[in-house]
């Protein structure tokens, strides 16, 4: 199943997946996605964040309060930021324990070896910093319609659509906790935005029923195991300390002085 998977992948141009997130459908997925985002990256904190998205221009960590962010792109573009490092995403050159916040933006769904890259990404991090990873959710309207229309040729498709319990159990053997979960967009995938306006009343019930089921998801996790160094038991040797007393006055003495 993974090398089934990992061939969808190589099948898949990032310049189309950029220009599908240009379209209108790309748009509004891209707008909730960032609504999720916002809802979260506000409350962490820290001095470094590393974005790696779909597209490096994205800005996707806007509301961070981090002041050094650094954009992740794997080939070099018009619009790259001063703060944009161009390598591979299997690859980062930041050293261990050294990154407080990384964000994942369909990283995992477009790659080769998305568990390679999340391992880099868990590398990079401190103990105590926090992960974010954004992807697209099979358990969704988006998951059906990619899985009856196996052959089609959309940008999106190609995606991996790597389940929530899957991503759980890469995460646990890679020592991260899970915090929260976001999802949303129950939209199902129309191009025409006459049928997505007809199927908006789709949106309200599924945030109130669908809590899982949204188009696309947001995980939060923080690393907690790797990195920490236990405190070692220090031994101390028992010596006794004599300590000066006063001598107690004799009842001689005592009878000269009254």
């Amino acid at each position: 199943m993974d090398k089934k998977v990992s061939v969808t992948a190589q099948e898949i141009d990032i310049e189309d997946i950029q220009q599908w997130f240009s379209s209108e459908l790309g748009c509004e997925l891209l707008q909730a996605q960032k609504r999720a985002i916002d809802r979260l990256i506000p409350n962490l904190f820290g001095y470094h964040l590393v974005e790696l998205s779909i597209d490096p221009n994205m800005a996707l960590s806007s509301h961070s309060l981090i002041g050094h962010k650094i954009i992740i792109a794997e080939r070099f573009q018009l619009g790259l930021s001063d703060n944009g490092v161009l390598c591979e995403a299997t690859e980062l050159p930041f050293e261990h324990n050294s990154i407080d916040v990384v964000l994942l933006h369909h990283t995992l769904d477009f790659t080769d070896n998305p568990h390679q890259v999340l391992r880099e990404a868990i590398r990079i991090l401190r103990p105590g910093g926090h992960i974010m990873v954004v992807g697209f959710n099979p358990a969704s309207w988006w998951g059906v319609h990619r899985f009856c229309n196996k052959k089609s040729s959309k940008a999106w498709h190609k995606g991996q659509f790597i389940s929530q319990s899957r991503l759980d159990d890469w995460m646990s053997l890679l020592g991260m906790t899970q915090l929260r979960m976001l999802t949303d967009y129950y939209v199902p995938p129309f191009t025409s935005k006459k049928w997505r306006n007809r199927c908006e009343k789709m949106q309200a019930y599924g945030r109130r029923s669908l809590p899982k089921n949204g188009a696309f998801s947001v995980t939060l996790a923080r690393k907690d195991v790797e990195g920490i160094t236990p405190v070692k038991h220090i031994k101390f040797a028992r010596k006794f300390y004599t300590l000066p007393v006063r001598k107690p006055a004799t009842r001689e003495l005592v009878r000269e002085r009254s």
